[in-house]
């Protein structure tokens, strides 16, 4: 068994719940989420991005709206919905959880 294979895994099971996090704050460009993810060493490519973003849309969990661009196409601005932010807070209590319960079972000697 690889390691690598695990390691993919959890960082697919926390993306979703990064950028929640990451809209959360506000309007958000996917290619700042992007940076963002990156710069956390969440590395993402867009072909991962975009279907999550969809799928998020789709479970009404995030919502988006076009802003016009001075140096380009129309941009696509995403922003949490209530619905979310309620699933963002279910998420949170169950981050807090597990971190809690990794830390426990990983600080044994």
């Amino acid at each position: 068994m690889k390691a690598s294979n695990t390691q993919i895994q959890m960082r697919k099971g926390i993306l979703e719940f990064c950028i929640l996090h990451i809209i959360s704050r506000g309007e958000v460009y996917a290619s700042d989420l992007l940076g963002e993810l990156k710069e956390a060493e969440l590395l993402v490519k867009e072909g991962t991005l975009y279907p999550l973003l969809n799928r998020l849309k789709n479970a009404s969990l995030v919502g988006y709206k076009w802003v016009e661009s001075e140096s380009g196409p129309p941009r696509k601005y995403y922003t949490i919905t209530a619905e979310g932010l309620d699933f963002l807070g279910q998420l949170d209590l169950t981050w807090d959880s597990l971190t809690r319960s990794t830390q426990t079972i990983i600080s044994k000697k």
